[in-house]
Protein backbone atom coordinates (compact mmCIF):
# COMPACT_ATOMS: atom_id res chain seq x y z
CA UNK A 1 0.00 0.00 0.00
CA UNK A 2 1.07 3.62 -0.85
CA UNK A 3 0.57 6.87 1.03
CA UNK A 4 -2.16 9.11 -0.48
CA UNK A 5 -2.52 12.12 -2.27
CA UNK A 6 -5.43 13.92 -1.47
CA UNK A 7 -5.47 16.97 -4.15
CA UNK A 8 -8.58 15.54 -5.50
CA UNK A 9 -10.70 13.03 -2.64
CA UNK A 10 -13.23 14.84 -0.91
CA UNK A 11 -11.67 15.04 2.33
CA UNK A 12 -9.63 18.15 1.00
CA UNK A 13 -12.32 20.08 1.78
CA UNK A 14 -12.25 19.10 5.82
CA UNK A 15 -8.31 18.70 6.05
CA UNK A 16 -6.05 20.28 3.69
CA UNK A 17 -4.69 23.90 3.84
CA UNK A 18 -4.54 27.14 6.47
CA UNK A 19 -8.07 27.36 5.85
CA UNK A 20 -9.27 24.37 7.22
CA UNK A 21 -7.49 25.14 10.77
CA UNK A 22 -10.56 24.67 12.67
CA UNK A 23 -11.93 21.84 11.32
CA UNK A 24 -8.48 19.94 11.93
CA UNK A 25 -8.88 21.47 15.52
CA UNK A 26 -12.22 19.26 16.03
CA UNK A 27 -10.11 16.12 14.19
CA UNK A 28 -6.99 17.17 17.11
CA UNK A 29 -9.83 16.96 20.12
CA UNK A 30 -10.77 13.38 19.01
CA UNK A 31 -6.73 12.02 19.39
CA UNK A 32 -5.94 12.10 15.72
CA UNK A 33 -2.53 12.86 14.88
CA UNK A 34 -1.35 15.23 11.99
CA UNK A 35 -0.44 12.12 9.78
CA UNK A 36 -3.84 10.39 10.84
CA UNK A 37 -5.92 13.99 9.67
CA UNK A 38 -4.01 13.99 6.45
CA UNK A 39 -4.32 10.15 5.31
CA UNK A 40 -7.91 9.80 3.72
CA UNK A 41 -10.84 9.91 5.53
CA UNK A 42 -13.23 6.55 5.00
CA UNK A 43 -16.69 6.33 6.46
CA UNK A 44 -17.14 2.82 8.75
CA UNK A 45 -20.84 3.10 8.55
CA UNK A 46 -22.78 0.28 10.32
CA UNK A 47 -27.03 -0.62 11.54
CA UNK A 48 -25.30 -0.98 14.63
CA UNK A 49 -28.48 -1.21 17.15
CA UNK A 50 -30.24 -2.96 20.56
CA UNK A 51 -33.38 -3.83 18.50
CA UNK A 52 -32.60 -7.16 17.52
CA UNK A 53 -29.69 -10.00 17.31
CA UNK A 54 -29.09 -9.40 13.62
CA UNK A 55 -27.41 -5.90 14.53
CA UNK A 56 -26.27 -6.45 18.12
CA UNK A 57 -22.57 -7.79 16.51
CA UNK A 58 -22.34 -4.84 13.85
CA UNK A 59 -20.24 -2.66 16.53
CA UNK A 60 -17.41 -5.01 16.99
CA UNK A 61 -17.35 -5.95 13.61
CA UNK A 62 -16.58 -2.49 12.69
CA UNK A 63 -13.53 -1.95 15.21
CA UNK A 64 -11.87 -4.91 12.64
CA UNK A 65 -12.54 -2.89 9.93
CA UNK A 66 -10.96 0.04 11.60
CA UNK A 67 -7.70 -1.83 12.21
CA UNK A 68 -7.80 -2.88 8.27
CA UNK A 69 -8.54 0.94 6.78
CA UNK A 70 -5.29 2.03 9.67
CA UNK A 71 -3.07 -0.66 8.65
CA UNK A 72 -3.11 0.22 4.76
CA UNK A 73 -2.75 4.00 5.64
CA UNK A 74 -6.64 5.46 6.44
CA UNK A 75 -7.86 7.22 9.15
CA UNK A 76 -11.57 5.21 9.32
CA UNK A 77 -14.31 7.37 10.84
CA UNK A 78 -17.20 5.28 12.48
CA UNK A 79 -20.63 6.44 12.35
CA UNK A 80 -24.30 4.87 12.62
CA UNK A 81 -27.50 4.73 10.54
CA UNK A 82 -31.12 3.59 11.63
CA UNK A 83 -32.25 0.20 11.11
CA UNK A 84 -35.96 -1.63 11.36
CA UNK A 85 -35.76 -4.75 11.88
CA UNK A 86 -38.60 -6.86 10.20
CA UNK A 87 -38.42 -9.86 12.77
CA UNK A 88 -39.65 -7.58 15.65
CA UNK A 89 -41.21 -4.76 13.76
CA UNK A 90 -43.86 -8.07 11.62
CA UNK A 91 -47.23 -8.46 12.32
CA UNK A 92 -48.59 -5.27 13.92
CA UNK A 93 -47.97 -0.89 12.26
CA UNK A 94 -44.47 -1.15 13.06
CA UNK A 95 -44.18 -3.04 9.90
CA UNK A 96 -45.18 -0.09 7.69
CA UNK A 97 -41.63 1.43 8.60
CA UNK A 98 -39.56 -1.12 7.51
CA UNK A 99 -39.56 -0.51 3.17
CA UNK A 100 -39.22 2.94 4.48
CA UNK A 101 -35.84 2.40 6.62
CA UNK A 102 -34.13 1.41 3.10
CA UNK A 103 -34.43 4.85 1.48
CA UNK A 104 -33.97 6.31 5.43
CA UNK A 105 -30.35 4.34 5.76
CA UNK A 106 -29.16 5.31 1.95
CA UNK A 107 -30.03 8.91 2.42
CA UNK A 108 -28.65 9.06 6.42
CA UNK A 109 -25.42 7.51 4.76
CA UNK A 110 -25.49 9.67 1.87
CA UNK A 111 -25.97 13.22 3.95
CA UNK A 112 -23.30 11.66 6.47
CA UNK A 113 -20.55 11.25 3.99
CA UNK A 114 -21.34 14.06 2.27
CA UNK A 115 -21.06 16.05 5.35
CA UNK A 116 -18.40 15.26 6.58
CA UNK A 117 -16.61 14.74 3.34
CA UNK A 118 -15.48 11.26 3.47
CA UNK A 119 -12.92 9.52 0.68
CA UNK A 120 -14.55 5.75 0.71
CA UNK A 121 -16.52 3.64 2.62
CA UNK A 122 -17.30 0.14 4.16
CA UNK A 123 -20.73 -0.50 5.29
CA UNK A 124 -21.71 -2.66 7.82
CA UNK A 125 -25.77 -4.39 7.72
CA UNK A 126 -27.06 -7.01 9.59
CA UNK A 127 -30.98 -6.91 8.76
CA UNK A 128 -33.39 -6.76 5.67
CA UNK A 129 -33.60 -3.78 4.55
CA UNK A 130 -30.43 -2.32 6.06
CA UNK A 131 -28.40 -4.53 3.57
CA UNK A 132 -29.43 -3.32 0.14
CA UNK A 133 -30.19 0.58 1.88
CA UNK A 134 -26.51 0.43 2.11
CA UNK A 135 -25.30 -0.78 -0.98
CA UNK A 136 -27.72 2.02 -2.05
CA UNK A 137 -25.79 4.81 -0.26
CA UNK A 138 -22.34 3.33 -1.97
CA UNK A 139 -23.85 3.30 -5.69
CA UNK A 140 -25.60 6.52 -4.96
CA UNK A 141 -22.21 8.38 -3.98
CA UNK A 142 -20.01 6.15 -6.57
CA UNK A 143 -17.15 6.44 -3.95
CA UNK A 144 -14.78 3.26 -3.49
CA UNK A 145 -16.75 1.23 -1.50
CA UNK A 146 -16.72 -2.44 0.45
CA UNK A 147 -19.82 -4.02 2.35
CA UNK A 148 -19.94 -6.24 4.61
CA UNK A 149 -22.47 -8.42 6.37
CA UNK A 150 -22.78 -9.02 10.03
CA UNK A 151 -23.53 -12.53 9.45
CA UNK A 152 -26.50 -14.90 10.69
CA UNK A 153 -27.70 -16.16 13.43
CA UNK A 154 -26.92 -20.03 14.46
CA UNK A 155 -29.71 -22.55 13.91
CA UNK A 156 -31.62 -23.03 16.88
CA UNK A 157 -32.29 -27.05 18.56
CA UNK A 158 -35.28 -28.38 19.54
CA UNK A 159 -36.62 -32.28 19.96
CA UNK A 160 -33.62 -33.08 17.73
CA UNK A 161 -33.87 -30.63 15.15
CA UNK A 162 -32.40 -27.01 13.89
CA UNK A 163 -35.11 -24.40 14.11
CA UNK A 164 -35.28 -20.54 13.24
CA UNK A 165 -37.39 -17.96 14.08
CA UNK A 166 -39.83 -18.84 10.84
CA UNK A 167 -40.28 -22.08 13.08
CA UNK A 168 -41.82 -19.59 15.50
CA UNK A 169 -44.00 -17.56 13.52
CA UNK A 170 -45.48 -21.29 11.93
CA UNK A 171 -45.72 -22.40 15.87
CA UNK A 172 -48.06 -19.55 16.64
CA UNK A 173 -50.54 -21.00 13.71
CA UNK A 174 -50.21 -24.32 15.54
CA UNK A 175 -50.72 -23.07 18.46
CA UNK A 176 -54.06 -21.21 17.06
CA UNK A 177 -54.91 -24.56 15.71
CA UNK A 178 -54.89 -26.44 19.14
CA UNK A 179 -51.94 -28.51 17.76
CA UNK A 180 -49.41 -26.68 19.97
CA UNK A 181 -49.54 -25.93 23.68
CA UNK A 182 -47.99 -23.13 25.13
CA UNK A 183 -46.23 -24.59 27.28
CA UNK A 184 -44.10 -26.05 23.98
CA UNK A 185 -44.66 -23.06 22.19
CA UNK A 186 -42.78 -20.90 25.04
CA UNK A 187 -39.81 -23.87 24.95
CA UNK A 188 -39.41 -23.55 21.46
CA UNK A 189 -39.16 -18.86 21.30
CA UNK A 190 -36.87 -20.03 23.88
CA UNK A 191 -34.46 -21.60 21.85
CA UNK A 192 -34.81 -20.61 18.78
CA UNK A 193 -32.61 -17.92 18.64
CA UNK A 194 -29.56 -18.76 20.22
CA UNK A 195 -26.96 -16.24 19.07
CA UNK A 196 -26.21 -13.15 17.48
CA UNK A 197 -26.91 -13.02 13.94
CA UNK A 198 -29.62 -12.23 11.41
CA UNK A 199 -32.48 -15.04 10.49
CA UNK A 200 -30.76 -18.02 9.54
CA UNK A 201 -32.63 -19.26 6.39
CA UNK A 202 -32.33 -18.04 2.39
CA UNK A 203 -34.87 -14.97 4.01
CA UNK A 204 -34.37 -11.40 2.58
CA UNK A 205 -31.03 -11.06 4.91
CA UNK A 206 -28.90 -14.09 3.82
CA UNK A 207 -31.27 -13.91 0.45
CA UNK A 208 -29.32 -9.52 0.24
CA UNK A 209 -25.91 -10.91 1.80
CA UNK A 210 -25.51 -13.37 -1.21
CA UNK A 211 -26.60 -10.59 -3.32
CA UNK A 212 -23.75 -8.31 -2.04
CA UNK A 213 -20.85 -10.99 -3.17
CA UNK A 214 -22.52 -11.76 -6.67
CA UNK A 215 -22.97 -8.35 -7.27
CA UNK A 216 -19.41 -7.71 -6.15
CA UNK A 217 -19.47 -5.11 -3.32
CA UNK A 218 -18.56 -7.51 -0.84
CA UNK A 219 -14.92 -9.07 -0.59
CA UNK A 220 -15.49 -12.96 -1.72
CA UNK A 221 -16.67 -15.82 1.07
CA UNK A 222 -17.51 -12.97 3.54
CA UNK A 223 -21.30 -13.32 3.41
CA UNK A 224 -21.08 -16.63 4.76
CA UNK A 225 -19.97 -17.38 8.41
CA UNK A 226 -22.30 -17.02 11.04
CA UNK A 227 -22.08 -13.66 12.94
CA UNK A 228 -20.87 -15.19 15.92
CA UNK A 229 -17.07 -16.76 14.08
CA UNK A 230 -14.10 -14.96 15.28
CA UNK A 231 -13.03 -15.43 11.54
CA UNK A 232 -15.57 -12.34 10.57
CA UNK A 233 -13.03 -10.31 12.36
CA UNK A 234 -10.68 -11.67 9.32
CA UNK A 235 -12.71 -10.60 6.71
CA UNK A 236 -13.59 -6.86 8.50
CA UNK A 237 -9.64 -6.39 8.38
CA UNK A 238 -9.91 -7.28 4.53
CA UNK A 239 -12.46 -5.21 4.13
CA UNK A 240 -10.94 -2.23 5.27
CA UNK A 241 -7.43 -2.89 3.33
CA UNK A 242 -9.58 -3.63 0.31
CA UNK A 243 -11.26 -0.21 0.57
CA UNK A 244 -7.87 1.36 0.69
CA UNK A 245 -6.92 -0.94 -2.73
CA UNK A 246 -9.92 0.49 -4.63
CA UNK A 247 -9.62 3.99 -3.41
CA UNK A 248 -5.10 3.58 -4.81
CA UNK A 249 -6.80 2.43 -7.96
CA UNK A 250 -10.04 4.64 -8.27
CA UNK A 251 -12.43 1.82 -8.62
CA UNK A 252 -15.69 2.96 -7.50
CA UNK A 253 -18.87 1.42 -7.11
CA UNK A 254 -20.80 1.76 -10.33
CA UNK A 255 -17.42 0.18 -11.99
CA UNK A 256 -18.61 -2.78 -9.73
CA UNK A 257 -22.44 -2.68 -10.04
CA UNK A 258 -23.17 -2.73 -13.82
CA UNK A 259 -26.23 -4.29 -15.45
CA UNK A 260 -24.14 -7.43 -15.65
CA UNK A 261 -23.32 -7.51 -12.11
CA UNK A 262 -27.08 -7.29 -11.54
CA UNK A 263 -28.16 -10.15 -13.49
CA UNK A 264 -25.21 -12.04 -11.84
CA UNK A 265 -26.75 -11.04 -8.50
CA UNK A 266 -30.58 -12.13 -9.88
CA UNK A 267 -28.89 -15.30 -10.77
CA UNK A 268 -27.89 -16.18 -7.20
CA UNK A 269 -30.96 -15.06 -5.88
CA UNK A 270 -32.94 -17.87 -8.10
CA UNK A 271 -30.27 -20.80 -8.01
CA UNK A 272 -31.04 -20.42 -4.17
CA UNK A 273 -34.42 -20.08 -3.81
CA UNK A 274 -33.84 -16.62 -2.16
CA UNK A 275 -36.57 -13.53 -1.14
CA UNK A 276 -38.89 -12.39 -3.67
CA UNK A 277 -37.67 -8.76 -1.46
CA UNK A 278 -34.86 -8.83 -4.13
CA UNK A 279 -37.26 -8.06 -7.20
CA UNK A 280 -37.71 -5.11 -4.87
CA UNK A 281 -34.23 -3.96 -3.81
CA UNK A 282 -32.06 -4.98 -7.55
CA UNK A 283 -34.27 -2.38 -9.23
CA UNK A 284 -33.40 -0.20 -6.36
CA UNK A 285 -29.89 -0.64 -6.30
CA UNK A 286 -29.96 -0.41 -10.43
CA UNK A 287 -31.54 3.15 -9.86
CA UNK A 288 -28.84 4.55 -7.97
CA UNK A 289 -26.74 3.75 -10.80
CA UNK A 290 -28.27 5.44 -13.43
CA UNK A 291 -29.43 1.28 -14.89
CA UNK A 292 -33.16 0.25 -15.67
CA UNK A 293 -33.24 -3.15 -14.33
CA UNK A 294 -37.10 -3.30 -12.88
CA UNK A 295 -38.35 -6.15 -11.79
CA UNK A 296 -39.75 -7.98 -14.79
CA UNK A 297 -35.84 -7.98 -16.00
CA UNK A 298 -34.79 -10.06 -12.79
CA UNK A 299 -37.87 -12.28 -13.63
CA UNK A 300 -36.79 -13.14 -16.76
CA UNK A 301 -33.71 -14.05 -15.39
CA UNK A 302 -35.65 -16.12 -12.33
CA UNK A 303 -36.64 -17.71 -15.14
CA UNK A 304 -34.09 -19.43 -16.79
CA UNK A 305 -31.89 -20.31 -13.95
CA UNK A 306 -32.07 -23.40 -12.55
CA UNK A 307 -32.78 -23.88 -8.69
CA UNK A 308 -29.87 -26.21 -7.15
CA UNK A 309 -29.51 -24.70 -3.37
CA UNK A 310 -31.71 -26.17 -0.71
CA UNK A 311 -31.82 -23.48 1.67
CA UNK A 312 -34.89 -22.63 4.27
CA UNK A 313 -37.59 -21.62 4.17
CA UNK A 314 -38.61 -23.94 0.70
CA UNK A 315 -35.66 -26.27 1.18
CA UNK A 316 -33.82 -27.81 4.51
CA UNK A 317 -30.34 -25.92 5.19
CA UNK A 318 -29.58 -22.51 6.46
CA UNK A 319 -26.62 -20.28 6.20
CA UNK A 320 -24.31 -22.06 8.09
CA UNK A 321 -24.65 -25.01 6.02
CA UNK A 322 -24.35 -23.36 2.69
CA UNK A 323 -20.76 -21.94 3.99
CA UNK A 324 -19.64 -24.85 5.61
CA UNK A 325 -20.75 -26.20 1.96
CA UNK A 326 -17.87 -23.86 0.79
CA UNK A 327 -19.99 -20.80 -0.10
CA UNK A 328 -21.97 -18.39 -2.63
CA UNK A 329 -18.70 -18.44 -4.05
CA UNK A 330 -18.95 -22.48 -5.17
CA UNK A 331 -22.36 -21.64 -6.11
CA UNK A 332 -21.44 -19.14 -8.87
CA UNK A 333 -18.76 -21.44 -9.98
CA UNK A 334 -21.52 -23.92 -10.72
CA UNK A 335 -23.65 -21.05 -12.56
CA UNK A 336 -20.39 -20.68 -14.57
CA UNK A 337 -20.40 -24.12 -15.27
CA UNK A 338 -23.83 -23.81 -17.27
CA UNK A 339 -22.62 -20.21 -18.76
CA UNK A 340 -24.78 -18.05 -16.48
CA UNK A 341 -22.05 -15.77 -15.25
CA UNK A 342 -20.80 -12.72 -16.32
CA UNK A 343 -17.47 -13.28 -15.79
CA UNK A 344 -16.00 -9.80 -16.87
CA UNK A 345 -17.42 -8.00 -13.81
CA UNK A 346 -15.18 -6.11 -11.40
CA UNK A 347 -15.38 -7.07 -7.63
CA UNK A 348 -14.00 -5.83 -4.27
CA UNK A 349 -10.64 -7.20 -4.46
CA UNK A 350 -9.96 -5.62 -7.65
CA UNK A 351 -9.67 -8.67 -9.99
CA UNK A 352 -12.85 -10.02 -12.17
CA UNK A 353 -15.49 -12.32 -11.09
CA UNK A 354 -13.70 -14.82 -13.46
CA UNK A 355 -10.56 -14.36 -11.75
CA UNK A 356 -11.81 -15.02 -8.44
CA UNK A 357 -14.03 -18.03 -9.17
CA UNK A 358 -10.98 -19.55 -10.83
CA UNK A 359 -9.66 -19.40 -7.30
CA UNK A 360 -12.23 -21.62 -5.94
CA UNK A 361 -11.18 -25.68 -5.48
CA UNK A 362 -14.03 -26.73 -3.68
CA UNK A 363 -16.75 -28.41 -6.02
CA UNK A 364 -20.79 -28.66 -4.88
CA UNK A 365 -21.40 -31.05 -2.06
CA UNK A 366 -24.88 -32.83 -3.98
CA UNK A 367 -26.24 -31.91 -0.34
CA UNK A 368 -26.54 -28.37 0.54
CA UNK A 369 -25.21 -27.26 -3.19
CA UNK A 370 -26.21 -29.31 -5.83
CA UNK A 371 -24.61 -29.65 -9.41
CA UNK A 372 -26.21 -27.19 -11.39
CA UNK A 373 -26.20 -30.25 -13.87
CA UNK A 374 -28.78 -32.03 -11.40
CA UNK A 375 -30.75 -28.98 -10.08
CA UNK A 376 -33.75 -29.13 -7.62
CA UNK A 377 -35.77 -27.68 -10.44
CA UNK A 378 -35.41 -26.89 -13.61
CA UNK A 379 -36.36 -23.07 -13.58
CA UNK A 380 -35.82 -20.26 -10.53
CA UNK A 381 -36.90 -20.59 -7.12
CA UNK A 382 -38.80 -17.01 -7.64
CA UNK A 383 -41.22 -16.75 -10.65
CA UNK A 384 -42.82 -13.27 -12.26
CA UNK A 385 -46.57 -13.33 -12.95
CA UNK A 386 -48.28 -10.77 -15.34
CA UNK A 387 -52.06 -10.04 -16.13
CA UNK A 388 -54.55 -8.44 -15.90
CA UNK A 389 -54.68 -8.95 -12.42
CA UNK A 390 -50.68 -6.76 -12.27
CA UNK A 391 -50.42 -5.35 -15.71
CA UNK A 392 -47.21 -4.09 -13.86
CA UNK A 393 -46.32 -7.24 -12.50
CA UNK A 394 -46.24 -9.72 -9.74
CA UNK A 395 -44.02 -12.37 -7.93
CA UNK A 396 -44.15 -15.22 -6.16
CA UNK A 397 -41.62 -18.11 -4.57
CA UNK A 398 -42.16 -21.56 -6.02
CA UNK A 399 -38.72 -23.08 -4.14
CA UNK A 400 -40.38 -26.10 -2.46
CA UNK A 401 -43.69 -26.20 -4.41
CA UNK A 402 -44.58 -29.29 -6.47
CA UNK A 403 -44.81 -28.49 -10.26
CA UNK A 404 -48.73 -29.84 -9.97
CA UNK A 405 -48.88 -27.49 -7.17
CA UNK A 406 -47.77 -24.05 -9.29
CA UNK A 407 -51.38 -23.32 -10.66
CA UNK A 408 -54.25 -22.27 -8.61
CA UNK A 409 -57.72 -21.34 -9.56
CA UNK A 410 -60.45 -20.03 -7.07
CA UNK A 411 -62.98 -17.46 -5.91
CA UNK A 412 -61.59 -14.44 -4.80
CA UNK A 413 -61.39 -13.51 -0.52
CA UNK A 414 -61.05 -9.85 -0.21
CA UNK A 415 -59.45 -8.26 2.77
CA UNK A 416 -59.10 -4.59 2.92
CA UNK A 417 -55.64 -4.74 4.89
CA UNK A 418 -53.64 -7.39 7.09
CA UNK A 419 -55.14 -6.88 9.86
CA UNK A 420 -58.78 -8.19 8.23
CA UNK A 421 -57.06 -11.05 6.50
CA UNK A 422 -55.00 -12.44 9.74
CA UNK A 423 -58.38 -12.03 11.83
CA UNK A 424 -60.39 -14.37 9.09
CA UNK A 425 -57.20 -16.57 9.54
CA UNK A 426 -56.78 -16.81 13.00
CA UNK A 427 -60.95 -17.22 13.17
CA UNK A 428 -60.47 -19.92 10.57
CA UNK A 429 -63.54 -18.16 8.44
CA UNK A 430 -62.00 -18.86 5.29
CA UNK A 431 -62.20 -22.50 2.82
CA UNK A 432 -59.88 -24.38 1.84
CA UNK A 433 -59.37 -23.81 -2.60
CA UNK A 434 -59.86 -19.88 -1.50
CA UNK A 435 -57.55 -17.25 -3.09
CA UNK A 436 -57.29 -14.41 0.09
CA UNK A 437 -56.80 -10.90 -1.91
CA UNK A 438 -55.22 -8.39 0.44
CA UNK A 439 -54.92 -4.61 -1.09
CA UNK A 440 -54.45 -1.70 0.44
CA UNK A 441 -50.86 -2.84 1.37
CA UNK A 442 -48.56 -1.07 -0.99
CA UNK A 443 -45.80 1.18 -0.76
CA UNK A 444 -47.79 4.51 -1.15
CA UNK A 445 -51.04 3.01 0.04
CA UNK A 446 -50.02 1.20 3.36
CA UNK A 447 -48.01 3.36 3.77
CA UNK A 448 -45.13 1.07 3.60
CA UNK A 449 -45.59 -2.52 1.77
CA UNK A 450 -45.85 -4.20 4.85
CA UNK A 451 -44.94 -8.15 4.68
CA UNK A 452 -47.42 -10.40 5.65
CA UNK A 453 -45.16 -12.96 7.52
CA UNK A 454 -47.71 -13.24 10.47
CA UNK A 455 -50.85 -14.52 8.33
CA UNK A 456 -48.35 -16.68 5.94
CA UNK A 457 -47.42 -18.43 8.95
CA UNK A 458 -50.02 -18.83 10.73
CA UNK A 459 -51.93 -20.59 7.40
CA UNK A 460 -48.67 -22.88 7.41
CA UNK A 461 -49.40 -24.00 11.42
CA UNK A 462 -52.54 -24.89 10.35
CA UNK A 463 -51.74 -27.17 7.74
CA UNK A 464 -53.40 -24.84 4.95
CA UNK A 465 -50.35 -23.29 3.79
CA UNK A 466 -50.26 -25.36 0.14
CA UNK A 467 -54.39 -25.45 0.37
CA UNK A 468 -55.00 -21.36 -0.14
CA UNK A 469 -53.54 -18.75 -2.03
CA UNK A 470 -53.05 -15.43 -1.16
CA UNK A 471 -52.41 -12.24 -3.32
CA UNK A 472 -51.08 -8.38 -2.41
CA UNK A 473 -49.90 -5.60 -2.98
CA UNK A 474 -47.67 -5.21 -0.06
CA UNK A 475 -45.10 -7.98 0.12
CA UNK A 476 -43.89 -11.24 1.71
CA UNK A 477 -41.16 -12.41 3.99
CA UNK A 478 -38.13 -13.95 2.82
CA UNK A 479 -39.58 -16.75 5.09
CA UNK A 480 -43.03 -16.92 3.69
CA UNK A 481 -43.79 -20.65 2.56
CA UNK A 482 -46.87 -21.51 0.02
CA UNK A 483 -48.57 -19.52 -2.98
CA UNK A 484 -47.97 -15.89 -2.40
CA UNK A 485 -48.00 -13.93 -4.59
CA UNK A 486 -46.81 -10.08 -3.68
CA UNK A 487 -45.73 -6.86 -5.21
CA UNK A 488 -48.55 -6.21 -7.52
CA UNK A 489 -48.63 -3.60 -9.56
CA UNK A 490 -50.36 -0.85 -10.14
CA UNK A 491 -51.17 -1.38 -6.08
CA UNK A 492 -54.69 -0.84 -5.20
CA UNK A 493 -54.32 3.29 -3.67
CA UNK A 494 -53.20 3.71 -7.50
CA UNK A 495 -56.29 2.71 -8.92
CA UNK A 496 -54.92 -0.83 -9.97
CA UNK A 497 -56.98 -4.10 -10.62
CA UNK A 498 -56.64 -5.44 -7.79
CA UNK A 499 -58.28 -2.54 -5.93
CA UNK A 500 -61.56 -3.51 -7.93
CA UNK A 501 -61.47 -7.63 -7.25
CA UNK A 502 -64.66 -8.66 -5.51
CA UNK A 503 -65.45 -11.70 -3.60
CA UNK A 504 -66.49 -14.96 -5.44
CA UNK A 505 -64.26 -13.44 -8.50
CA UNK A 506 -62.30 -16.15 -10.36
CA UNK A 507 -58.50 -15.91 -9.70
CA UNK A 508 -55.82 -18.00 -11.58
CA UNK A 509 -52.34 -17.70 -11.04
CA UNK A 510 -50.06 -19.88 -13.31
CA UNK A 511 -46.56 -20.21 -12.13
CA UNK A 512 -46.21 -21.84 -14.91
CA UNK A 513 -46.91 -19.50 -17.83
CA UNK A 514 -46.61 -16.98 -15.75
CA UNK A 515 -50.02 -15.01 -15.79
CA UNK A 516 -51.98 -14.08 -13.15
CA UNK A 517 -55.72 -13.29 -13.93
CA UNK A 518 -59.55 -12.37 -12.88
CA UNK A 519 -61.94 -13.83 -14.79
CA UNK A 520 -63.78 -9.92 -15.60
CA UNK A 521 -64.71 -8.90 -18.58
CA UNK A 522 -62.86 -5.35 -19.70
CA UNK A 523 -65.89 -3.91 -19.23
CA UNK A 524 -66.92 -4.76 -15.86
CA UNK A 525 -63.80 -3.64 -14.80
CA UNK A 526 -64.67 -0.25 -16.09
CA UNK A 527 -67.76 -0.02 -14.71
CA UNK A 528 -66.25 -1.28 -11.11
CA UNK A 529 -63.56 1.76 -11.89
CA UNK A 530 -66.17 4.09 -12.55
CA UNK A 531 -67.58 3.75 -8.96
CA UNK A 532 -64.54 3.03 -7.52
CA UNK A 533 -64.20 5.65 -4.49
CA UNK A 534 -60.30 6.04 -4.59
CA UNK A 535 -57.60 5.14 -1.93
CA UNK A 536 -58.36 4.46 1.81
CA UNK A 537 -57.87 6.66 3.74
CA UNK A 538 -54.80 5.94 6.35
CA UNK A 539 -53.95 7.67 10.04
CA UNK A 540 -50.46 8.71 8.72
CA UNK A 541 -51.40 12.13 7.59
CA UNK A 542 -48.15 13.59 8.80
CA UNK A 543 -44.45 12.52 9.45
CA UNK A 544 -42.04 10.34 8.05
CA UNK A 545 -44.36 7.23 6.50
CA UNK A 546 -46.85 10.55 5.47
CA UNK A 547 -43.77 11.89 3.18
CA UNK A 548 -42.43 8.15 2.32
CA UNK A 549 -46.20 7.65 0.68
CA UNK A 550 -46.12 11.41 -1.38
CA UNK A 551 -42.48 10.23 -2.98
CA UNK A 552 -42.54 6.61 -3.50
CA UNK A 553 -42.96 5.07 -7.26
CA UNK A 554 -44.46 1.99 -8.73
CA UNK A 555 -43.35 -0.99 -7.21
CA UNK A 556 -41.86 -3.06 -10.45
CA UNK A 557 -39.00 -0.13 -10.61
CA UNK A 558 -38.17 -0.66 -6.66
CA UNK A 559 -40.46 1.78 -4.66
CA UNK A 560 -37.55 4.17 -4.86
CA UNK A 561 -38.53 7.76 -3.69
CA UNK A 562 -36.05 10.03 -5.79
CA UNK A 563 -34.81 10.64 -9.97
CA UNK A 564 -31.65 8.54 -9.52
CA UNK A 565 -28.17 8.45 -11.05
CA UNK A 566 -29.92 9.38 -14.68
CA UNK A 567 -31.01 13.21 -13.08
CA UNK A 568 -28.16 13.75 -11.46
CA UNK A 569 -25.90 16.68 -12.52
CA UNK A 570 -22.81 15.93 -10.02
CA UNK A 571 -20.83 13.07 -8.98
CA UNK A 572 -19.88 13.13 -5.16
CA UNK A 573 -16.49 11.87 -4.97
CA UNK A 574 -15.68 14.40 -8.25
CA UNK A 575 -16.90 17.53 -6.41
Amino acid sequence: MTKFDKSKLPSRYVTEGPSKAPHRSFLYAMGLTEEEIHQPLVGVATCWNEAAPCNIALNRQAQSVKAGVKAAYGTPREFTTITVTDGIAMGHEGMRSSLASREAIADTVELSMRGHAYDAIVGLAGCDKSLPGMMMAMVRLNTPSVFIYGGSILPGRYQGRDVTVQDVFEAVGQHQAGNLSTCELEKLEAVACPSAGACGGQFTANTMACVSEAIGLALPNSSGMPAVYESRDQYGEASGRAVMNLLEKNIRARDIVTRKSLENAARVVACTGGSTNAGLHLPAIAHEAGLEFFLEDVCDIFKDTPYFVDLKPGGQYVAKDLYEAGGIMVVMKELRKAGLMHEDCMTATGRSMGEELDMIEREADGKVIHPVSAPLTKTGGVVGLKGNLAPEGAIVKVAGIATQHQIFKGPARVFECEEDAFEAVQARSYSEGDVIIIRNEGPAGGPGMREMLSTTAALSGQGMGKKVALITDGRFSGATRGFCVGHVGPEAALGGPIALVEDGDEITLDAIAGTISMDVSDDELAARRAKWKGPRKTMYSSGALWKYAQLVGATYKGAVTHPGAEAESHVYMDI
